[in-house]
């Protein structure tokens, strides 16, 4: 279902509001007149190739960048008449620019409690038990329970990626957006990150999610929409099964796609002559 089918919705009922969103560099246009919405029980991937917009998009989504033109509304609240430093804490973020800020030497546990205080690693707070105990659940629900006292920097990049996630989960946010959390991984870590997102996408009481990517092989089961960029616009968007065909892929990465499905997971290559 696309935004334009949602006039009946009201903005309170979506964690993501944009309407005719437009952000420019000088003469270039990063993403134009976009209309999107994300309610509170989907989960969605931004899909599309380099330079498409995609992580433009999430910084809009996550209260760090301004539209040049239109309206972004984030869980209710206007962007450009809130304050964005109450607003942030509410989204969980996981990016591979959060991940290049954090110290090698800081310590797993510190740096996941350390979202609570919106702040990047464990300076001067003080954490009461519930945190750490918090902080540590959420590691172990991902797998790397057994990391906690562990540095940063002796992570594996799967390691750091679940990491930043259980990160994002920290504060109990009402909407968490994972800039390409497979990137870099081998096909093992990227199977087992797939494996664990799937399992947060079908749990009831886990917020709302968009996850960006370039690979169709990264979906995870559960996501239940796509919206497909291409040179700052929208291709299509709405239910994942509707919108995810050969001819929309194919549109979206300008060259003919052949797509397959296996159970609930996608694959693509290019189609032979």
């Amino acid at each position: 279902m696309s935004i334009g089918a949602r006039t009946s919705v009201e903005n309170e009922d979506l964690v993501i509001h944009m309407q005719g969103v437009s952000v420019r560099r000088g003469k270039t246009t990063l993403v134009g007149d976009v209309d999107w919405g994300v309610e509170l029980d989907e989960r969605w991937v931004v899909l599309g190739p380099n330079g498409a917009g995609k992580t433009t998009l999430l910084r809009l989504a996550s209260a760090e960048l301004h539209p040049t033109k239109g309206r972004v509304h984030l869980l209710g609240e206007r962007i450009g008449r809130t304050d964005v430093f109450e607003l942030r804490p509410r989204i969980g973020l996981c990016s591979a620019a959060l991940a290049n800020r954090v110290p090698n030497e800081e310590k797993v546990v510190d740096l996941v409690v350390s979202a609570g205080y919106a702040v990047l690693g464990r300076w001067r707070e003080e954490y009461d038990k519930l945190d750490t105990g918090r902080a540590k659940e959420l590691l172990a629900a991902l797998g790397i329970g057994h990391l906690a006292e562990r540095t940063f920097g002796t992570l594996s990049e799967g390691e750091r990626k679940r990491t930043l996630i259980a990160r994002a989960l920290m504060t109990d946010p009402e909407l968490l957006l994972l800039d390409e959390p497979a990137a870099g991984l081998d096909l093992g870590g990227r199977e087992d990150l797939v494996a664990r997102l799937s399992e947060l996408a079908l749990d009831p009481d886990a917020p709302a999610m968009v996850l960006v990517t370039h690979h169709v092989e990264e979906i995870p089961p559960g996501f239940t929409h796509v919206l497909l960029l291409r040179d700052g616009g929208i291709v299509a968007q709405g239910l994942l099964d509707d919108v995810l065909t050969e001819e929309n892929l194919s549109k979206t990465f300008d060259q003919p796609l052949e797509l397959q499905r296996s159970g609930e997971r996608y694959f693509a290559r290019r189609k032979q002559a």
